[in-house]
């Protein structure tokens, strides 16, 4: 089954960094833009950062503009989102998820998703 996987989510403190990564060990990712998603307990599912197919389009939520930058490594078929100044509010379970030719327009159809990695800031 076609799918994609994230990795590196953990505990650190405040003002810590986490770099997750994204990738698919079935198919490139390519021709794919990816966009990064994170749900706290309680509260819905909310998107927080894209990358183009191409990597020379991406954008951020106000809530990590500064803070977390999105990258895409095409020889590894991975996606990157380097967090830096973590805070507690960063606290959630972090999705990555794949729309074909996807050039971060806004959308709510996605072709594929992970299964998230949980990410807790917390001293």
């Amino acid at each position: 089954q076609w799918q994609l996987v994230e990795s590196g989510g953990g505990l650190v403190q405040p003002g810590g960094s986490l770099r997750l990564s994204c990738t698919a060990s079935l198919f490139s990712l390519d021709y794919y833009g990816i966009g990064w998603f994170r749900q706290a307990p309680g509260k819905e599912r909310e998107p927080i950062s894209c990358i183009s197919k191409s990597g020379s389009n991406t954008n951020y939520a106000d809530s990590v503009k500064g803070r977390f930058t999105v990258s895409r490594d095409y020889s590894k078929n991975t996606i990157y989102l380097q967090m830096d100044s973590l805070e507690p509010e960063d606290t959630a379970v972090y999705y990555c998820a794949a729309r074909f030719r996807w050039d971060c327009t806004p959308t709510e159809s996605y072709d594929y998703w992970g299964q998230g990695t949980q990410v807790t800031i917390s001293s």
